[in-house]
Protein backbone atom coordinates (compact mmCIF):
# COMPACT_ATOMS: atom_id res chain seq x y z
CA UNK A 1 0.00 0.00 0.00
CA UNK A 2 1.74 3.52 -1.26
CA UNK A 3 0.13 6.31 1.17
CA UNK A 4 0.96 10.11 0.64
CA UNK A 5 0.80 12.14 3.46
CA UNK A 6 0.56 15.82 3.07
CA UNK A 7 0.96 19.25 5.10
CA UNK A 8 -1.19 21.47 2.55
CA UNK A 9 -2.56 25.11 2.79
CA UNK A 10 -0.56 25.68 6.06
CA UNK A 11 2.61 26.92 7.06
CA UNK A 12 5.80 24.54 6.39
CA UNK A 13 3.72 22.68 3.50
CA UNK A 14 5.25 19.36 2.97
CA UNK A 15 4.88 15.97 1.93
CA UNK A 16 5.90 12.27 2.66
CA UNK A 17 5.21 8.74 1.14
CA UNK A 18 5.20 5.88 2.94
CA UNK A 19 5.13 2.55 1.13
CA UNK A 20 4.15 -0.89 3.19
CA UNK A 21 4.88 1.16 6.76
CA UNK A 22 8.18 2.16 5.72
CA UNK A 23 8.86 5.82 5.47
CA UNK A 24 10.62 5.87 2.23
CA UNK A 25 10.75 10.09 1.26
CA UNK A 26 10.03 13.21 2.81
CA UNK A 27 10.16 16.69 2.17
CA UNK A 28 9.11 20.39 2.55
CA UNK A 29 8.09 22.24 -0.12
CA UNK A 30 10.20 25.07 0.67
CA UNK A 31 13.46 23.51 -0.59
CA UNK A 32 12.23 23.60 -3.89
CA UNK A 33 10.55 26.93 -3.85
CA UNK A 34 13.18 28.74 -2.09
CA UNK A 35 10.39 30.17 0.12
CA UNK A 36 10.63 29.83 4.14
CA UNK A 37 8.29 28.22 5.77
CA UNK A 38 5.91 27.81 2.04
CA UNK A 39 2.65 27.43 2.78
CA UNK A 40 0.02 25.82 -0.11
CA UNK A 41 0.32 22.33 -1.95
CA UNK A 42 3.37 20.82 -1.81
CA UNK A 43 3.14 19.83 -5.44
CA UNK A 44 7.21 19.79 -5.91
CA UNK A 45 7.69 17.69 -2.71
CA UNK A 46 5.04 15.23 -3.28
CA UNK A 47 6.76 14.78 -7.29
CA UNK A 48 10.01 14.50 -5.56
CA UNK A 49 8.52 12.05 -2.84
CA UNK A 50 6.97 9.69 -5.83
CA UNK A 51 9.95 10.08 -8.12
CA UNK A 52 12.26 8.91 -5.41
CA UNK A 53 10.42 5.16 -5.28
CA UNK A 54 9.58 5.40 -8.98
CA UNK A 55 5.83 5.96 -8.69
CA UNK A 56 3.54 8.12 -9.93
CA UNK A 57 0.16 9.83 -8.25
CA UNK A 58 -1.44 7.01 -9.84
CA UNK A 59 -0.17 4.25 -8.33
CA UNK A 60 -0.91 6.39 -5.10
CA UNK A 61 -3.83 4.20 -2.78
CA UNK A 62 -4.01 6.52 0.01
CA UNK A 63 -4.10 10.43 0.30
CA UNK A 64 -3.50 11.60 3.87
CA UNK A 65 -4.03 15.01 4.86
CA UNK A 66 -3.24 16.34 8.64
CA UNK A 67 -5.90 19.13 8.47
CA UNK A 68 -9.87 18.23 9.52
CA UNK A 69 -11.83 21.38 8.98
CA UNK A 70 -15.11 19.24 10.80
CA UNK A 71 -12.96 18.44 13.76
CA UNK A 72 -13.93 19.97 17.43
CA UNK A 73 -17.15 21.51 15.56
CA UNK A 74 -19.54 21.90 18.72
CA UNK A 75 -16.20 24.06 20.31
CA UNK A 76 -15.96 26.47 17.11
CA UNK A 77 -19.59 27.38 16.99
CA UNK A 78 -19.90 27.81 20.81
CA UNK A 79 -17.01 30.30 20.38
CA UNK A 80 -18.40 31.68 17.42
CA UNK A 81 -21.83 32.15 19.05
CA UNK A 82 -19.93 33.83 22.35
CA UNK A 83 -17.61 36.24 20.82
CA UNK A 84 -19.05 37.01 16.97
CA UNK A 85 -15.65 37.52 15.09
CA UNK A 86 -15.77 39.01 12.37
CA UNK A 87 -17.01 38.52 8.30
CA UNK A 88 -13.46 38.60 7.24
CA UNK A 89 -12.03 36.02 9.40
CA UNK A 90 -14.76 33.64 9.13
CA UNK A 91 -14.76 34.18 5.62
CA UNK A 92 -11.11 33.61 5.33
CA UNK A 93 -10.92 30.18 7.64
CA UNK A 94 -14.01 28.93 5.89
CA UNK A 95 -11.60 29.37 2.27
CA UNK A 96 -8.83 27.48 3.83
CA UNK A 97 -10.67 24.60 5.10
CA UNK A 98 -12.75 24.42 1.25
CA UNK A 99 -8.70 23.94 0.06
CA UNK A 100 -7.74 21.06 2.61
CA UNK A 101 -11.35 18.86 1.97
CA UNK A 102 -10.43 17.64 -1.65
CA UNK A 103 -6.88 17.69 -2.74
CA UNK A 104 -6.59 14.72 -5.00
CA UNK A 105 -7.71 17.50 -8.41
CA UNK A 106 -5.42 20.36 -7.87
CA UNK A 107 -2.64 17.73 -7.45
CA UNK A 108 -3.41 15.92 -10.34
CA UNK A 109 -3.87 18.92 -12.54
CA UNK A 110 -0.41 20.24 -10.47
CA UNK A 111 1.50 16.88 -11.48
CA UNK A 112 -0.14 16.68 -15.44
CA UNK A 113 -1.94 13.42 -14.16
CA UNK A 114 -5.14 12.96 -15.54
CA UNK A 115 -7.86 13.36 -12.61
CA UNK A 116 -9.55 9.89 -13.71
CA UNK A 117 -6.49 7.73 -13.21
CA UNK A 118 -6.17 9.20 -9.78
CA UNK A 119 -7.88 6.31 -7.54
CA UNK A 120 -6.63 7.17 -4.17
CA UNK A 121 -9.24 7.49 -0.86
CA UNK A 122 -8.59 10.61 0.74
CA UNK A 123 -7.88 10.98 4.68
CA UNK A 124 -8.36 13.54 7.03
CA UNK A 125 -7.00 13.41 9.77
CA UNK A 126 -6.86 16.11 13.11
CA UNK A 127 -3.80 18.71 13.21
CA UNK A 128 -2.74 17.19 17.00
CA UNK A 129 -3.55 13.80 16.52
CA UNK A 130 -1.43 13.87 13.37
CA UNK A 131 1.61 15.36 15.17
CA UNK A 132 1.13 12.96 18.25
CA UNK A 133 1.39 10.41 15.72
CA UNK A 134 4.05 11.93 13.85
CA UNK A 135 6.13 11.00 17.04
CA UNK A 136 5.22 8.01 18.37
CA UNK A 137 4.82 5.92 15.08
CA UNK A 138 7.83 6.52 14.04
CA UNK A 139 9.26 5.78 17.99
CA UNK A 140 11.11 2.95 19.64
CA UNK A 141 8.41 2.78 21.91
CA UNK A 142 5.69 0.50 22.28
CA UNK A 143 3.60 2.40 24.65
CA UNK A 144 4.20 6.08 25.40
CA UNK A 145 2.53 9.29 26.60
CA UNK A 146 1.83 11.53 24.24
CA UNK A 147 2.10 15.40 23.86
CA UNK A 148 1.21 18.27 20.78
CA UNK A 149 1.62 21.32 21.24
CA UNK A 150 1.99 24.74 19.22
CA UNK A 151 0.10 28.01 18.25
CA UNK A 152 -3.25 26.05 16.90
CA UNK A 153 -4.19 23.29 14.42
CA UNK A 154 -8.18 22.64 14.06
CA UNK A 155 -9.22 25.23 16.60
CA UNK A 156 -7.07 23.22 19.18
CA UNK A 157 -3.60 24.27 20.85
CA UNK A 158 -2.24 21.28 22.89
CA UNK A 159 -3.62 17.54 23.08
CA UNK A 160 -2.24 15.13 25.11
CA UNK A 161 -3.00 10.97 25.14
CA UNK A 162 -1.10 7.30 25.70
CA UNK A 163 -0.35 5.62 22.42
CA UNK A 164 0.20 2.03 22.33
CA UNK A 165 0.87 -0.58 19.50
CA UNK A 166 -0.60 0.91 16.69
CA UNK A 167 -3.63 3.55 18.12
CA UNK A 168 -3.21 7.25 20.15
CA UNK A 169 -6.27 7.15 22.73
CA UNK A 170 -6.68 10.88 23.32
CA UNK A 171 -7.46 12.03 26.99
CA UNK A 172 -7.46 16.07 26.82
CA UNK A 173 -6.84 19.31 24.81
CA UNK A 174 -6.88 22.74 25.49
CA UNK A 175 -8.74 24.86 22.99
CA UNK A 176 -9.02 28.16 21.13
CA UNK A 177 -7.99 30.72 22.36
CA UNK A 178 -5.85 29.77 24.64
CA UNK A 179 -2.39 29.09 23.35
CA UNK A 180 1.60 29.04 25.18
CA UNK A 181 2.31 29.11 21.23
CA UNK A 182 0.11 32.11 20.39
CA UNK A 183 2.05 33.60 23.69
CA UNK A 184 5.49 33.04 22.23
CA UNK A 185 4.74 34.15 18.71
CA UNK A 186 3.01 37.40 20.80
CA UNK A 187 6.48 38.17 22.64
CA UNK A 188 8.50 37.38 19.46
CA UNK A 189 6.73 39.85 17.45
CA UNK A 190 6.58 42.42 20.44
CA UNK A 191 10.63 41.90 20.26
CA UNK A 192 10.97 43.09 16.55
CA UNK A 193 11.26 39.28 14.89
CA UNK A 194 8.00 39.55 13.11
CA UNK A 195 8.81 36.84 9.91
CA UNK A 196 6.85 33.60 10.80
CA UNK A 197 9.03 31.14 12.41
CA UNK A 198 11.55 33.80 14.56
CA UNK A 199 10.35 32.06 17.44
CA UNK A 200 14.10 30.45 18.22
CA UNK A 201 15.90 33.94 17.89
CA UNK A 202 13.95 34.63 20.97
CA UNK A 203 15.18 31.25 22.38
CA UNK A 204 18.56 32.06 21.47
CA UNK A 205 18.20 35.74 23.11
CA UNK A 206 16.68 34.50 26.12
CA UNK A 207 20.38 33.01 27.92
CA UNK A 208 21.63 36.77 27.86
CA UNK A 209 19.08 38.53 30.40
CA UNK A 210 17.37 37.34 33.45
CA UNK A 211 13.58 36.46 34.00
CA UNK A 212 12.60 39.87 35.43
CA UNK A 213 9.35 39.96 34.17
CA UNK A 214 8.46 36.12 35.06
CA UNK A 215 5.82 36.74 37.64
CA UNK A 216 3.83 39.34 35.28
CA UNK A 217 3.96 36.74 32.76
CA UNK A 218 2.60 34.24 35.16
CA UNK A 219 -0.36 36.35 35.49
CA UNK A 220 -1.04 36.30 31.54
CA UNK A 221 -0.25 32.08 31.52
CA UNK A 222 -1.69 30.42 34.11
CA UNK A 223 -1.79 26.98 34.65
CA UNK A 224 -5.13 25.57 34.84
CA UNK A 225 -5.86 21.66 36.17
CA UNK A 226 -4.34 19.74 33.30
CA UNK A 227 -4.04 22.37 31.04
CA UNK A 228 -3.67 26.29 31.15
CA UNK A 229 -5.62 29.54 30.08
CA UNK A 230 -4.29 32.96 28.61
CA UNK A 231 -5.35 36.84 29.95
CA UNK A 232 -6.93 37.34 26.63
CA UNK A 233 -6.49 41.63 27.32
CA UNK A 234 -3.08 40.72 26.29
CA UNK A 235 -4.21 39.41 22.79
CA UNK A 236 -5.72 40.09 19.56
CA UNK A 237 -6.23 36.52 17.52
CA UNK A 238 -9.31 35.82 19.62
CA UNK A 239 -10.95 39.61 19.02
CA UNK A 240 -9.84 41.19 16.36
CA UNK A 241 -9.26 37.82 14.55
CA UNK A 242 -5.59 38.34 14.05
CA UNK A 243 -5.37 37.82 10.03
CA UNK A 244 -3.15 34.78 8.76
CA UNK A 245 -2.25 34.15 5.14
CA UNK A 246 -2.02 30.61 4.29
CA UNK A 247 -1.75 30.87 0.50
CA UNK A 248 1.00 29.59 -2.04
CA UNK A 249 4.32 31.70 -0.37
CA UNK A 250 5.74 32.77 2.76
CA UNK A 251 3.22 32.48 5.70
CA UNK A 252 1.97 35.97 6.86
CA UNK A 253 0.22 36.60 10.76
CA UNK A 254 -0.69 39.97 11.55
CA UNK A 255 0.17 41.43 14.87
CA UNK A 256 -0.87 38.91 18.20
CA UNK A 257 -0.22 41.04 21.21
CA UNK A 258 -2.96 43.90 21.97
CA UNK A 259 -1.79 47.13 23.41
CA UNK A 260 -2.41 46.00 26.56
CA UNK A 261 0.86 44.52 26.41
CA UNK A 262 2.61 47.62 25.47
CA UNK A 263 0.55 49.47 28.38
CA UNK A 264 2.16 46.72 30.73
CA UNK A 265 5.96 46.17 29.21
CA UNK A 266 6.79 48.86 27.12
CA UNK A 267 7.18 50.07 23.79
CA UNK A 268 7.86 47.41 21.29
CA UNK A 269 11.01 47.18 19.57
CA UNK A 270 11.23 48.12 16.01
CA UNK A 271 12.44 45.52 13.64
CA UNK A 272 16.12 45.79 13.14
CA UNK A 273 16.26 47.81 16.19
CA UNK A 274 19.26 47.76 19.30
CA UNK A 275 18.81 44.88 20.88
CA UNK A 276 19.10 45.68 25.02
CA UNK A 277 18.83 44.41 28.70
CA UNK A 278 15.17 45.00 28.65
CA UNK A 279 14.73 42.80 25.22
CA UNK A 280 17.08 39.74 26.95
CA UNK A 281 14.87 40.45 29.91
CA UNK A 282 11.83 39.99 28.13
CA UNK A 283 13.04 36.68 26.12
CA UNK A 284 14.10 35.16 29.37
CA UNK A 285 10.80 35.59 31.10
CA UNK A 286 9.57 34.43 27.89
CA UNK A 287 11.49 31.23 28.28
CA UNK A 288 11.45 30.71 31.59
CA UNK A 289 7.63 30.97 32.12
CA UNK A 290 7.13 28.59 28.71
CA UNK A 291 9.15 25.78 30.84
CA UNK A 292 6.47 26.12 33.83
CA UNK A 293 3.70 25.73 31.95
CA UNK A 294 5.14 22.88 29.58
CA UNK A 295 6.28 20.59 32.37
CA UNK A 296 3.26 21.76 34.20
CA UNK A 297 1.68 19.59 31.83
CA UNK A 298 4.50 16.91 31.05
CA UNK A 299 4.11 16.22 34.95
CA UNK A 300 0.21 16.21 35.24
CA UNK A 301 0.17 13.72 31.83
CA UNK A 302 3.09 11.45 33.93
CA UNK A 303 0.48 11.33 36.63
CA UNK A 304 -1.77 9.94 34.39
CA UNK A 305 0.01 7.39 32.79
CA UNK A 306 3.00 6.13 34.74
CA UNK A 307 4.55 5.43 31.76
CA UNK A 308 8.35 6.27 31.11
CA UNK A 309 8.72 7.00 28.15
CA UNK A 310 7.51 10.08 26.30
CA UNK A 311 6.88 11.40 22.49
CA UNK A 312 6.50 14.91 22.32
CA UNK A 313 5.53 17.05 18.68
CA UNK A 314 4.26 20.73 17.93
CA UNK A 315 5.52 23.68 17.39
CA UNK A 316 6.67 23.92 21.02
CA UNK A 317 8.35 20.77 21.07
CA UNK A 318 11.25 22.59 18.45
CA UNK A 319 11.89 24.66 21.93
CA UNK A 320 15.36 22.67 22.65
CA UNK A 321 15.91 24.30 25.85
CA UNK A 322 12.81 23.40 27.47
CA UNK A 323 13.88 19.67 25.73
CA UNK A 324 16.63 19.30 27.57
CA UNK A 325 15.56 19.82 31.18
CA UNK A 326 12.64 17.23 30.72
CA UNK A 327 14.25 14.47 32.67
CA UNK A 328 15.21 16.70 35.67
CA UNK A 329 11.75 18.52 35.80
CA UNK A 330 9.53 15.63 35.30
CA UNK A 331 9.41 11.90 35.79
CA UNK A 332 9.70 10.65 32.62
CA UNK A 333 12.95 8.70 31.65
CA UNK A 334 13.01 9.04 27.39
CA UNK A 335 11.85 11.16 25.15
CA UNK A 336 11.37 11.12 21.28
CA UNK A 337 10.58 13.75 19.36
CA UNK A 338 11.21 13.24 15.32
CA UNK A 339 13.18 15.86 13.61
CA UNK A 340 10.33 17.98 11.83
CA UNK A 341 8.38 18.01 15.13
CA UNK A 342 6.40 21.30 13.86
CA UNK A 343 3.77 21.49 11.44
CA UNK A 344 5.64 19.41 8.51
CA UNK A 345 5.94 16.73 10.50
CA UNK A 346 2.36 16.13 10.68
CA UNK A 347 2.80 14.79 7.11
CA UNK A 348 4.24 11.69 8.85
CA UNK A 349 1.70 11.84 10.97
CA UNK A 350 -1.26 11.58 8.78
CA UNK A 351 0.37 8.77 6.92
CA UNK A 352 1.39 6.59 9.79
CA UNK A 353 -2.51 6.85 10.77
CA UNK A 354 -3.80 5.84 7.50
CA UNK A 355 -1.80 2.74 7.14
CA UNK A 356 -2.36 1.66 10.75
CA UNK A 357 -5.81 2.24 10.60
CA UNK A 358 -6.14 0.69 6.73
CA UNK A 359 -3.74 -1.98 7.08
CA UNK A 360 -4.09 -3.54 10.78
CA UNK A 361 -0.51 -4.64 10.07
CA UNK A 362 1.63 -3.96 13.36
CA UNK A 363 4.81 -1.11 13.70
CA UNK A 364 7.69 -1.95 11.78
CA UNK A 365 9.59 1.20 11.29
CA UNK A 366 11.50 3.71 13.80
CA UNK A 367 12.59 7.30 11.79
CA UNK A 368 16.44 6.24 13.57
CA UNK A 369 17.95 9.27 11.20
CA UNK A 370 16.46 12.59 8.87
CA UNK A 371 18.49 11.38 5.56
CA UNK A 372 14.68 11.06 3.48
CA UNK A 373 15.21 13.74 0.58
CA UNK A 374 16.92 14.84 -2.64
CA UNK A 375 19.98 12.88 -3.73
CA UNK A 376 22.11 13.16 -6.08
CA UNK A 377 24.86 11.43 -7.93
CA UNK A 378 27.95 12.09 -8.99
CA UNK A 379 27.56 12.96 -12.43
CA UNK A 380 25.07 15.23 -11.32
CA UNK A 381 27.81 16.94 -8.78
CA UNK A 382 30.00 16.77 -11.70
CA UNK A 383 28.01 18.06 -14.05
CA UNK A 384 26.99 21.02 -11.71
CA UNK A 385 30.55 22.18 -10.87
CA UNK A 386 31.33 22.18 -14.82
CA UNK A 387 28.72 25.06 -15.05
CA UNK A 388 30.07 27.39 -12.37
CA UNK A 389 33.53 27.09 -13.50
CA UNK A 390 33.86 30.22 -14.71
CA UNK A 391 32.63 31.42 -10.78
CA UNK A 392 34.37 29.04 -9.29
CA UNK A 393 37.84 30.18 -11.65
CA UNK A 394 37.44 33.70 -10.25
CA UNK A 395 37.86 32.30 -6.71
CA UNK A 396 40.92 30.66 -7.39
CA UNK A 397 38.70 27.61 -6.13
CA UNK A 398 40.87 24.36 -7.25
CA UNK A 399 38.96 21.07 -7.63
CA UNK A 400 40.04 17.49 -6.91
CA UNK A 401 38.33 14.02 -6.26
CA UNK A 402 38.70 12.07 -3.13
CA UNK A 403 39.91 8.56 -3.99
CA UNK A 404 37.38 7.07 -1.75
CA UNK A 405 35.64 7.73 2.05
CA UNK A 406 38.63 7.63 4.14
CA UNK A 407 40.23 9.99 2.23
CA UNK A 408 37.68 12.60 1.65
CA UNK A 409 37.02 12.21 5.41
CA UNK A 410 41.15 12.70 6.57
CA UNK A 411 40.99 15.79 4.02
CA UNK A 412 37.65 17.28 5.13
CA UNK A 413 39.04 17.00 9.13
CA UNK A 414 42.32 18.56 8.39
CA UNK A 415 40.53 21.34 6.73
CA UNK A 416 38.22 21.93 9.72
CA UNK A 417 41.20 21.64 12.01
CA UNK A 418 43.08 24.32 9.44
CA UNK A 419 40.38 26.64 10.70
CA UNK A 420 38.86 26.61 7.02
CA UNK A 421 34.76 26.94 7.11
CA UNK A 422 33.54 24.22 4.99
CA UNK A 423 30.45 23.51 3.26
CA UNK A 424 29.50 19.41 3.48
CA UNK A 425 27.00 18.21 1.06
CA UNK A 426 26.22 14.41 1.14
CA UNK A 427 23.67 11.84 0.28
CA UNK A 428 19.78 12.43 1.06
CA UNK A 429 18.99 16.05 2.62
CA UNK A 430 17.90 16.26 5.75
CA UNK A 431 14.14 15.88 6.47
CA UNK A 432 13.01 18.84 9.46
CA UNK A 433 14.68 21.78 10.45
CA UNK A 434 18.10 20.90 11.49
CA UNK A 435 21.13 20.37 9.36
CA UNK A 436 22.26 16.98 10.35
CA UNK A 437 25.68 16.27 8.50
CA UNK A 438 24.08 16.32 4.86
CA UNK A 439 23.73 19.47 4.21
CA UNK A 440 25.45 21.10 6.65
CA UNK A 441 28.35 24.18 7.01
CA UNK A 442 31.40 22.95 9.61
CA UNK A 443 33.82 24.70 11.31
CA UNK A 444 36.16 23.91 14.29
CA UNK A 445 34.39 24.05 17.74
CA UNK A 446 38.08 24.85 19.26
CA UNK A 447 38.40 28.51 18.15
CA UNK A 448 36.75 31.01 19.79
CA UNK A 449 36.17 33.77 17.27
CA UNK A 450 34.72 30.87 15.37
CA UNK A 451 31.27 31.84 16.20
CA UNK A 452 31.33 35.58 15.37
CA UNK A 453 33.11 34.90 12.61
CA UNK A 454 30.25 32.57 10.82
CA UNK A 455 27.51 34.92 11.87
CA UNK A 456 28.84 37.83 10.42
CA UNK A 457 30.14 36.59 7.59
CA UNK A 458 28.63 33.41 6.23
CA UNK A 459 25.30 32.97 7.56
CA UNK A 460 24.69 36.87 8.21
CA UNK A 461 22.51 36.77 11.16
CA UNK A 462 22.15 38.12 14.65
CA UNK A 463 25.61 37.92 16.62
CA UNK A 464 23.73 36.32 19.73
CA UNK A 465 22.43 33.27 17.67
CA UNK A 466 24.52 30.36 19.03
CA UNK A 467 25.73 27.28 17.03
CA UNK A 468 25.66 23.32 17.56
CA UNK A 469 27.81 20.64 18.34
CA UNK A 470 27.79 17.42 16.45
CA UNK A 471 29.36 14.91 18.34
CA UNK A 472 30.29 10.99 18.35
CA UNK A 473 27.60 9.27 20.23
CA UNK A 474 29.98 7.33 22.33
CA UNK A 475 31.74 10.31 23.74
CA UNK A 476 28.33 12.14 25.08
CA UNK A 477 28.66 12.13 28.45
CA UNK A 478 32.00 12.87 28.33
CA UNK A 479 30.89 16.70 27.11
CA UNK A 480 27.49 16.89 28.04
CA UNK A 481 25.48 16.37 31.58
CA UNK A 482 22.60 14.63 32.27
CA UNK A 483 21.70 14.05 28.09
CA UNK A 484 20.02 11.99 25.91
CA UNK A 485 22.11 10.28 22.54
CA UNK A 486 19.56 12.88 20.22
CA UNK A 487 20.54 12.24 16.85
CA UNK A 488 18.16 15.27 15.67
CA UNK A 489 19.57 18.21 17.51
CA UNK A 490 16.45 18.76 19.43
CA UNK A 491 17.36 19.46 22.65
CA UNK A 492 20.20 21.64 25.08
CA UNK A 493 22.01 20.09 27.66
CA UNK A 494 24.71 21.57 29.64
CA UNK A 495 28.15 21.29 28.60
CA UNK A 496 30.46 19.92 31.49
CA UNK A 497 32.36 22.84 32.41
CA UNK A 498 35.76 20.90 32.56
CA UNK A 499 35.05 20.77 28.37
CA UNK A 500 33.69 24.47 27.74
CA UNK A 501 37.02 26.07 27.06
CA UNK A 502 37.69 23.13 24.78
CA UNK A 503 34.75 24.02 22.66
CA UNK A 504 34.35 27.53 22.89
CA UNK A 505 32.62 28.32 19.87
CA UNK A 506 29.53 26.29 20.37
CA UNK A 507 29.17 26.78 23.99
CA UNK A 508 26.30 29.15 24.36
CA UNK A 509 26.47 32.36 26.74
CA UNK A 510 25.24 30.03 29.88
CA UNK A 511 27.45 26.85 28.88
CA UNK A 512 24.66 24.79 26.94
CA UNK A 513 24.74 23.25 23.59
CA UNK A 514 22.30 21.78 21.11
CA UNK A 515 23.43 18.61 20.62
CA UNK A 516 23.63 16.27 18.15
CA UNK A 517 24.42 12.54 18.76
CA UNK A 518 26.18 11.06 15.60
CA UNK A 519 25.96 7.13 15.27
CA UNK A 520 27.99 5.21 13.20
CA UNK A 521 25.43 2.61 11.93
CA UNK A 522 22.81 5.93 11.27
CA UNK A 523 25.06 8.49 9.41
CA UNK A 524 28.14 6.38 9.29
CA UNK A 525 29.91 8.97 6.61
CA UNK A 526 29.33 12.06 9.00
CA UNK A 527 30.47 9.82 11.62
CA UNK A 528 33.83 9.15 9.89
CA UNK A 529 34.06 12.46 9.68
CA UNK A 530 34.00 14.09 13.14
CA UNK A 531 36.31 11.05 14.19
CA UNK A 532 39.24 12.01 11.59
CA UNK A 533 38.66 15.10 13.22
CA UNK A 534 38.92 13.70 16.86
CA UNK A 535 42.20 11.92 15.89
CA UNK A 536 43.87 14.57 14.80
CA UNK A 537 42.39 17.42 17.74
CA UNK A 538 41.53 14.92 20.70
CA UNK A 539 38.29 16.75 20.03
CA UNK A 540 35.12 14.58 19.10
CA UNK A 541 32.96 17.61 17.79
CA UNK A 542 32.31 19.90 15.18
CA UNK A 543 30.54 22.62 14.84
CA UNK A 544 27.65 22.06 12.42
CA UNK A 545 25.11 24.91 11.28
CA UNK A 546 22.40 24.38 8.03
CA UNK A 547 23.76 25.06 4.99
CA UNK A 548 22.20 28.36 3.95
CA UNK A 549 22.60 31.99 4.16
CA UNK A 550 18.81 33.43 4.99
CA UNK A 551 17.12 31.07 2.99
CA UNK A 552 16.18 27.42 3.12
CA UNK A 553 18.70 25.05 3.79
CA UNK A 554 20.03 23.98 0.05
CA UNK A 555 18.50 20.87 -1.69
CA UNK A 556 20.88 20.63 -4.81
CA UNK A 557 24.75 20.29 -6.21
CA UNK A 558 23.73 23.93 -7.99
CA UNK A 559 22.45 25.67 -4.69
CA UNK A 560 25.00 24.92 -3.01
CA UNK A 561 27.78 26.36 -4.93
CA UNK A 562 25.81 29.47 -5.14
CA UNK A 563 26.04 29.35 -1.44
CA UNK A 564 29.64 29.03 -1.14
CA UNK A 565 30.55 31.30 -4.04
CA UNK A 566 28.84 33.96 -2.58
CA UNK A 567 29.70 33.67 0.91
CA UNK A 568 33.03 33.21 2.00
CA UNK A 569 33.49 29.39 2.61
CA UNK A 570 36.63 28.16 2.42
CA UNK A 571 36.15 24.77 1.51
CA UNK A 572 33.12 22.86 -0.25
CA UNK A 573 32.76 18.73 -0.49
CA UNK A 574 30.22 17.62 -2.53
CA UNK A 575 29.92 13.60 -2.70
CA UNK A 576 33.67 13.15 -3.34
CA UNK A 577 34.82 16.06 -4.96
CA UNK A 578 36.50 19.41 -2.85
CA UNK A 579 36.55 22.54 -3.78
CA UNK A 580 38.88 24.82 -2.41
CA UNK A 581 39.21 28.83 -3.05
CA UNK A 582 41.94 30.50 -3.08
CA UNK A 583 41.42 34.50 -2.32
CA UNK A 584 41.43 35.45 1.32
CA UNK A 585 38.05 34.82 2.97
CA UNK A 586 39.17 35.18 6.45
CA UNK A 587 41.06 38.43 6.57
Amino acid sequence: MNILGINAYHGDASAVLVVDGRLVAAAEEERFNRVKHWAGLPVEAVRDCLESAGLSLTDVDRIAVSRDPSAHLHEKILFALSTRPSFGLIKDRLANAARVRSVSAPLAAALGVPLDAVHAAEDRVEHHRAHMASAFFVSPFDRAACLSIDGFGDFVSAMWGVGRGTSIQVDGHVPFPHSVGIFYTAVTQYLGFLNYGDEYKVMGLAPYGQPEYLDEFRKIVRANGNGFRLDLDYFLHHSDGVSMVWDAGAPVIGRVYSDAFVNRFGPAREPGGALDSRHANVAASLQALTEEIYFHLLNHLHARTRLPALCLAGGVAYNSVANGKIRANTRFEDVYIQPAAGDAGTAVGAAFSAWHQASGHERGFVMRHAAWGSEYSDADIASAIVERRADLASLGGAVRCAQDEAQLCDLTAQAIADGKIVGWFQGRMEWGARALGQRSILADPRRAGMKDLLNARIKRREPFRPFCPSILREHVDEYFEGALADPFMISVYPIRPDRRAAIPAVTHVDGTGRLQAVSRDDNPLYWSLIDAFRRRTGVPVVLNTSFNENEPIVRTPAEALDCFIRTRMNVLVMGQRIVERTENTNG
